[in-house]
C-alpha cells in the first residue's frame, strides 16, 4: 500500500460533507469546534488514518473516526468507506427531542400570533425542553 498526500482537515471536512463549503469547515475549524485529541486544530492539520476527532455542531457534538484520508468529494453514498461515526445515541436523540416539539398547532385563519400570544408559546415550549 502507497503512502497518501497529506490532506487538510478542512479539505477532509468538505470531502466527507460534514461542511457544505470548505470555508465553512475553515471557520468551524478557527472558532474552535473542531477537536482533534481534546486540542482544537486549525485548518491545516493534516488528517491520519485511524484519527478520532470531535466536531461541535451546536446543539450536537458529534465524533468520528478517519478510516482513509480524502481529498476530493465524494457521494453521499461513499462517505462511509472513510469516516466512522462514534456520536453516542443521546447526542443524536437531541435532534428529535428538538424537532418534535417545534410545532404548535393554531387554528386556521387566526393569523399571526400577537407579541402576548408569542411569549405564551415560547414559555410553553421551554417547559418541554427543561424535561
Amino acid at each position: 500500500m502507497t503512502e497518501k498526500e497529506p490532506v487538510r482537515i478542512d479539505k477532509f471536512l468538505w470531502a466527507v460533507r460534514i461542511y457544505k463549503t470548505r470555508n465553512l469547515a475553515s471557520d468551524a475549524c478557527r472558532m474552535g469546534r473542531v477537536l482533534i485529541n481534546n486540542t482544537p486544530a486549525k485548518p491545516s492539520h493534516s488528517v491520519k488514518a485511524n484519527e478520532i476527532f470531535t466536531l461541535r455542531k451546536p446543539p450536537l457534538i458529534y465524533t468520528f473516526k478517519v478510516i482513509e484520508p480524502l481529498e476530493n468529494r465524494v457521494s453521499a453514498k461513499l462517505v462511509a468507506k472513510y469516516i466512522e461515526d462514534l456520536t453516542p445515541e443521546s447526542e443524536k436523540n437531541k435532534i428529535a427531542m428538538n424537532s418534535s416539539g417545534s410545532f404548535i398547532w393554531r387554528k386556521k385563519g387566526s393569523g399571526r400570533p400577537t407579541k402576548k400570544e408569542r411569549r405564551i408559546m415560547d414559555s410553553w415550549q421551554d417547559g418541554f425542553s427543561e424535561i
